[in-house]
């Protein structure tokens, strides 16, 4: 398996720090609205990466946090009146409900960075007494990133020409800065805003120390990826490298993976212009499970431009391996239970061939535009030569293929039957009837099957109201 290596600029080979596992960090989002399709290209991407090492049979921890403090929630929270942790609760929930709806799985760690103040304050502590940090007049701590003699190596950025006047890549900061590149560590508080307690003053941490922190503490000093959007390399992941390396001694992360941007209508996606769309709009239009086919469809470290006929293309092609697989179980209940014929163990046997085509292009840094072509070319051998099959077996396996390699790139192409509205109706109204008839299991009976089916039925004076889940 080859993995594009952010800090050198190669493709190199995967060779995990521990035999059979894999420690991967995934900077999640700041929760302070509705996440947007920006936000879903990384968490669609680096799921599907962890997948497919789940499929190579590694047992992958995989830890991505959420930074419910910031500016953005403070400021929200203002705007309404409340505590800021009501905001950060909210859009976590809101984003774990999208998260499921795009069939990104649960991390093996949720981190909040609030939770770990502690081991912020620990990191910091142990940075200044080995003097790659120090406190302001005003309580500030800032890291010295010159002291870090390495600093840069993850961007491809010289420190000379940072100062030299590139003035848009500096780290903001005050006057009382030793150096204007050094970077804030903690901060004091200001007005009604959230705040701990520290040997420095009553404030926040900075934005970069909490990733730090969060993947020592549930990944350990060194890790075998570290991931996220290519906006974060400069300067949220090298100013991570400077932080975690000085304070444990050890390199941080072995293997650094970034996505490309994600472009509308070619244009830069920009919340200030408008120019954004947040997951739930798509979800109003498309099923998201079109929405992740289509940030599948190109390469991860490809910029994807995002259109409306871009969209319906994707619409149609994952429609096109959800209806090979609704014809494949409707000829299974027709195929007979016999053996497998000499030409249907051939034909599995090139159909293996396509899961191989998958591996490869998995195998060579994730490329998943490839492995859909593969399945793509699965799909027209199964059309061709499942209809002439007699054996249920044959069927059953083709099917699983397709299943298999759908499900590692997080695609649901087996679809439960949906009821039409005039069945939905038909079960209300017999409902109804038992009720009239005072036969209220069978009632309960009629509601507990439409709500498996995802129809949830309201009782008002205006009588029955139903719904889709």
């Amino acid at each position: 398996m080859k993995v594009y290596n952010t800090l050198s600029k190669k493709k190199e080979e995967f060779i995990p720090l521990e035999p059979g596992k894999v420690k991967m960090y995934v900077c999640g989002p700041t929760v302070y609205n509705l996440i947007h399709i920006g936000n879903a290209r990384p968490m669609i991407v680096f799921d599907t990466v962890r997948r497919y090492m789940e499929h190579k049979g590694y047992e992958v921890n995989y830890v991505s946090n959420f930074t419910d403090v910031d500016d953005k929630i403070i400021k929200k929270a203002i705007e309404e009146g409340v505590d800021a942790a009501v905001i950060s609760e909210r859009y976590i929930e809101e984003c774990k409900k999208d998260m499921e709806a795009m069939n990104v799985r649960p991390a093996t760690t949720h981190p909040l960075a609030t939770n770990e103040i502690d081991g912020m304050l620990d990191m910091i502590k142990d940075l200044i007494d080995k003097g790659f940090a120090y406190q302001a007049e005003d309580g500030t701590v800032y890291y010295r990133t010159r002291k870090f003699k390495e600093y840069g190596k993850l961007s491809h950025k010289n420190l000379d020409d940072l100062q030299g006047g590139n003035r848009s890549l500096l780290v903001s900061g005050e006057n009382q800065k030793e150096d204007s590149l050094d970077f804030v560590l903690w901060k004091p508080k200001k007005n009604d805003e959230p705040y701990w307690e520290s040997p420095w003053c009553n404030g926040r941490p900075g934005w970069h120390i909490e990733c730090s922190v969060m993947s020592k503490k549930y990944l350990g000093d060194e890790i075998d990826i570290h991931a996220g959007g290519e906006d974060l390399v400069f300067p949220h992941h090298e100013n991570e490298i400077a932080q975690s390396e000085a304070a444990n001694g050890k390199s941080f992360a072995k293997y650094w993976m970034h996505n490309a941007f994600l472009n509308i209508d070619n244009r830069k996606m920009s919340k200030s212009s408008g120019n954004f769309f947040t997951v739930r709009d798509i979800a109003e239009k498309y099923d998201l499970q079109v929405l992740r086919f289509f940030m599948l469809s190109a390469h991860y470290r490809s910029p994807l431009n995002f259109s409306a006929d871009l969209m319906d293309s994707a619409k149609s092609g994952y429609e096109r391996i959800v209806t090979s697989v609704s014809n494949l179980n409707y000829l299974l209940e027709n195929a007979s239970s016999g053996s497998l014929s000499e030409k249907e163990n051939a034909l599995l046997k090139e159909a293996n061939l396509f899961l191989e085509k998958f591996d490869e292009a998995m195998d060579d840094d994730f490329n998943t535009a490839d492995a859909i072509s593969a399945i793509f070319e699965l799909v027209k051998f199964a059309n061709t030569n499942a209809d002439a099959a007699k054996s249920a077996e044959f069927i059953r396996e083709l099917k699983d293929i397709i299943v298999t390699l759908a499900d590692i790139c997080g695609l649901i192409v087996e679809k439960k039957a949906e009821l039409l509205d005039a069945d939905i109706e038909a079960l209300i109204e017999a409902r109804q009837a038992a009720r009239k008839g005072k036969d209220f299991a069978r009632a309960d009976e009629i509601r507990n099957e439409l709500l498996e089916k995802g129809i949830i039925l309201e009782d008002t004076r205006e009588g029955v109201k139903w719904k889709r889940a």
